[in-house]
């Protein structure tokens, strides 16, 4: 495998701001352009701005691919609290913003290159929102130049997208993406152990879900505006069905706010969110070792 580079944000941004766009491969492939180029975005706290920059969960996933393929870490916030300097909307949109720029360079330099995006917890919240603006035609990126998505513990997950592992219930914390992959949902697989809250929140637990909606907009950027719109709606329809402003209040309940800290106490005690090189999804493969294996077989 080539040596792989970690990109720091600004030098990504700066390429995407130099008013590159994609076209349909009409560069020529120079001698040092790889057969895939996987772009892979750590999750929150495992970068950082300030941070001597490095892979975290993402590491097996990239480390030993194929000698033809290339990879570059995104080095981004990667906070979740507005304490830490940036909220988590616009730490994600550094993420989003700079794999963006990286994957178009990319593709720009190298016309018979494809590329691969891969994330963790809140690197796959940023690579899945990235893949979900190309798969719906409304990126400068070309859905037939991405060969995979992979995404581990993925804040907004989808009941309907494509899982592999032991079927988690619910949906991500964040909600799940207006429009879906579009052209991509056949490249995409998101893997999340089913106790991990952060990609498997119960459809009637409202309180995490508003949570997950109020860190998903904290961005306030009004061009989502439309968005935000759908996601809230898709949680008051949802509690609507359930009860309504009662099934609300009963979970704001002193007792059932006691209850949810004892449940979060189990929950990052277990470190379900933390134990993906070893959480088995079947085949003798861990999640980190598939996504290897799968990321591998489009080299």
């Amino acid at each position: 495998m080539q040596v792989k580079k970690v990109v720091a944000a600004l030098g990504a941004s700066a390429a995407m701001l130099s008013g590159i766009v994609v076209g349909s491969g009409s560069a020529s492939a120079a001698p040092a352009c790889p057969s895939l180029y996987v772009v892979a975005i750590p999750g929150t706290w495992e970068t950082g701005i300030d941070k001597p920059p490095g892979p975290g969960m993402l590491s097996g996933v990239t480390n030993g691919l194929p000698r033809s393929v290339d990879v570059d870490y995104v080095t981004y916030a990667a906070t979740a609290f507005p304490w830490e300097g940036d909220v988590y909307g616009n730490s994600k949109k550094q993420a989003v913003n700079s794999a963006r720029g990286l994957i178009s360079a990319k593709l720009a330099q190298c016309g018979d290159t494809k590329a691969a995006l891969v994330g963790y917890s809140q690197g796959a919240d940023a690579a899945g929102d990235l893949a979900a603006e190309i798969g719906t035609g409304l990126s400068t990126v070309p859905a037939d130049r991405v060969a995979a998505v992979g995404l581990i513990s993925d804040p907004r997950r989808a009941p309907g997208d494509v899982q592999v592992g032991p079927h988690a219930q619910g949906a991500g914390a964040g909600g799940a993406r207006p429009g879906g992959f579009g052209w991509l949902s056949d490249r995409t697989r998101t893997i999340c152990a089913v106790d991990d809250l952060y990609c498997a929140t119960a459809t009637d637990d409202f309180v995490t879900r508003f949570a997950g909606f109020l860190a998903q907009s904290s961005d306030a950027n009004p061009a989502n505006l439309w968005r935000y719109q759908i996601e809230a709606g898709a949680i008051m329809q949802d509690l609507m069905a359930h009860g309504g402003m009662p099934v609300l209040q009963a979970q704001l309940s002193d007792a059932a706010n006691q209850k949810r800290a004892k449940d979060l106490e189990q929950f990052y005690k277990s470190q379900a969110h933390h134990l993906y090189g070893s959480y088995s999804v079947g085949g003798g493969h861990t999640a980190i070792t598939w996504m290897h294996s799968w990321i591998a077989s489009h080299a």
